[in-house]
């Protein structure tokens, strides 16, 4: 008796799993249609952002190098530190200098001695000439005596300029402000004008250039929306700056610089972003991201949820009628990552399915969501 009411039950469940799997499923209708959330299309405007790999340079990048040969006597800065323009930066051995000065300076005052006697022989040779003393040859050799030996103080005056000049370069002094670099000689170390590195670098981080490249068709979409070059390039003063840490840079730049030359091997365009340095914070050499803002006014804005693609296609539902119709739409090549800008395909008004428009089908029934 107890096997057969277990046997009976046993019958009993696989009818009821059989009848279960073989039902109509359920759906989500709301009397006439699945309820689905929607939005009605308007206009908005949407501010789009696009980095760029960036290199960073100071406004003025100088090598300091000697303009004279000798030996490092003193090094007047430490590494790293802020230099002014015109601070003695280095000093080179300045005793073979400063006597090549005053042999300089003696040939001068023997030139000038010797041009003052050229003078007074060419007076007296005129004055003797005007009483028909001595011939014009006479004259002419007096005078001509008297031009060579100015031409040898000129030349004596030059010579002691140049050795002014080298004495002073003796004295190597930052051509700009800025910051100093590291320093690859010490003192003693004998240095040229042509060595191969320079005595330091100094780096004038005032102001921060950002060099990065565009895609051609990018800046040519940027320029037509400014309306010309010139005024893409006053016009986009709104540039942000991600340092290397990933942290955003609290000052805005402006666009400084596009290149009028596309490089044929990448199709890419070098543009410049100035950033100012006020606290010294960006350091030249240094890599960071430039994000460039797209400001769309007076454009259709949707979620991306609201779209399904199909071969590289976008598509919306659009609810006419209660009824899901399949559109094509076409979009605006940036986004957000959460909406799309519709360029193409709806229009004002228009009510599009909100989300879940990749498990539609195009002539189903719908009404909007509670």
């Amino acid at each position: 008796m107890k096997r057969k009411t277990v046997s009976a039950l046993y019958f009993l469940a696989i009818i009821g799993t059989f009848t279960a799997c073989n039902a109509p499923k359920a759906e989500k209708v709301g009397g006439d249609g699945a309820s689905y959330r929607t939005i009605v299309v308007s206009k908005s405007s949407q501010t789009l952002k696009t980095d760029y790999t960036a290199k960073l340079q100071g406004r003025q990048l100088v090598e300091v190098r000697p303009q004279v040969s000798g030996i490092i006597t003193a090094i007047r800065i430490r590494e790293g530190d802020r230099v002014r323009k015109g601070q003695t930066l280095f000093v080179i051995d300045q005793v073979p200098y400063k006597a090549a000065v005053e042999v300089a300076r003696a040939n001068v005052k023997s030139a000038e001695t010797a041009v003052a006697a050229k003078r007074l022989t060419a007076d007296s040779k005129t004055k003797l000439y005007e009483k028909q003393v001595v011939s014009e040859y006479d004259l002419q050799m007096a005078r001509s005596d008297l031009a060579s030996a100015e031409a040898t103080l000129a030349q004596a005056k030059a010579q002691l300029t140049n050795a002014a000049n080298n004495l002073s370069y003796t004295e190597v002094k930052s051509p700009v402000d800025g910051l100093a670099g590291m320093i690859p000689y010490r003192v003693g170390a004998l240095v040229s004008s042509s060595i191969a590195e320079p005595l330091v670098t100094v780096s004038d981080d005032s102001e921060i250039y950002a060099y990065f490249s565009m895609n051609e068709n990018r800046v040519l979409d940027m320029q037509q929306q400014y309306g010309s070059a010139e005024a893409f390039l006053k016009g986009l003063t709104d540039v942000e700056l991600v340092m290397s840490n990933g942290q955003p840079y609290a000052q805005k730049g402006h666009l400084g610089a596009v290149s009028g030359i596309v490089d044929t091997k990448t199709g890419a365009v070098q543009l410049r972003a100035d950033f100012p340095n006020p606290d010294h914070l960006l350091l030249s050499g240094a890599n960071a991201t430039v994000v460039i803002p797209t400001v769309l006014t007076d454009c259709l804005v949707i979620p991306q949820a609201a779209t399904y693609e199909i071969q590289e296609k976008k598509f919306v539902f659009k609810v006419v009628d209660g009824v899901a119709r399949s559109t094509e739409v076409k979009v605006y090549r940036l986004n957000n990552g959460t909406d799309f800008v519709v360029e193409s395909g709806i229009q004002v008004g228009d009510v599009l399915i909100a989300e879940g428009a990749g498990l539609l089908k195009d002539g189903t029934k719908v009404k909007p969501a509670d």
